[in-house]
């Protein structure tokens, strides 16, 4: 199979799973605070991608190890923290539609500073008509909308650090190490930087909190599938297609939402919906196809 094709399956494939990840939060909220599903969640990536590669990982020089300090503080440390505490000020209809602007900076980033991603007027039409689509999606049967400044910002920088993460993870997959060892290697940072907002943010180990199975197995969704295998998938796809084109796959993260809440939770799929949804594939095969090379 062509890198091409391969990298479009392993951004499809870590958007389903990431768009479901919200029913496990949901459940894990019940008894964890938010720092701690995301502290723990982390440890169990970390430590699994350890396990599958236990090579000590040879950086090539201080640039390069920059490169990954800076993946890890922004695609796992600041990513989080700031869209959930965004969702603490604002509702989670204004974080969906503003994260899903995440492309719109990865474009704009990868075309500063790796100059490589040439852009058309399609991928900005693909833009526009997807978040069309998202705001069909996130706003319809609510009627809680409205702009909230300090929560709308934090969602906007966690959309700008995901693009930062993006560029550097594009970066990152130049230097010739496995994608395995690379991703283990920016989990570690996060991991890192993660410890001072845990302590401040009232983390509690509680370990005995695992004897309920459904929490036990909706972590270990979340530790192995979302973050371990995911983080993996999506780095790769971002070697395989380009930062831009990985990103777009982003808008789809909503339509997932939906089909799985229809799904798990038995929620209605309304006609609403269902034209967000062919507006959201639409600009994605529209951004797609607006990016070409230089």
């Amino acid at each position: 199979m062509k890198e091409n094709a391969k990298g479009h399956l392993l951004a499809l494939f870590t958007i389903c799973v990431w768009g479901t990840t919200f029913v496990a939060t949901k459940v894990l909220l019940k008894a964890f605070t938010p720092i701690e599903i995301l502290f723990m969640r982390f440890l169990i990536g970390y430590f699994l991608l350890l396990i599958i590669n236990h090579q000590g990982l040879s950086v090539g020089s201080r640039k390069q190890e920059l490169y990954f300090i800076g993946a890890g503080l922004t695609g796992v440390t600041f990513y989080f923290l700031l869209e959930n505490i965004a969702l603490t000020y604002t509702y989670a209809s204004n974080v969906g539609i503003i994260i899903a602007t995440a492309p719109f900076f990865t474009a704009i980033l990868g075309r500063l500073f790796l100059r490589e991603e040439k852009l058309k007027t399609g991928f900005f039409v693909g833009f526009l008509t997807s978040i069309t689509g998202i705001v069909l999606i996130s706003v319809h049967g609510s009627s809680a909308f409205s702009l909230n400044p300090k929560g709308d910002i934090l969602a906007v920088l966690a959309a700008f650090v995901w693009a930062c993460y993006s560029i550097l993870v594009k970066k990152i997959g130049s230097f010739g190490i496995s994608t395995i060892q690379s991703t283990r290697h920016i989990f570690f940072y996060g991991i890192l930087f993660m410890i001072i907002p845990v302590f401040l943010m009232g983390f509690e180990w509680k370990l005995e909190r695992f004897s309920n199975p459904v929490y036990l197995g909706n972590m270990l969704f979340l530790g192995v599938g979302a973050s371990a295998l995911c983080f993996v998938t999506w780095n790769l796809a971002v070697k395989f297609l380009g930062a831009v084109r990985t990103s777009v796959y982003l808008y789809l993260s909503p339509v997932v939402t939906i089909v799985a809440s229809a799904l798990i939770l038995g929620e209605k799929i309304t006609g609403v919906s269902i034209v967000g949804t062919c507006l959201v594939l639409a600009g994605l095969i529209l951004s797609d196809k607006g990016k070409g090379k230089n």
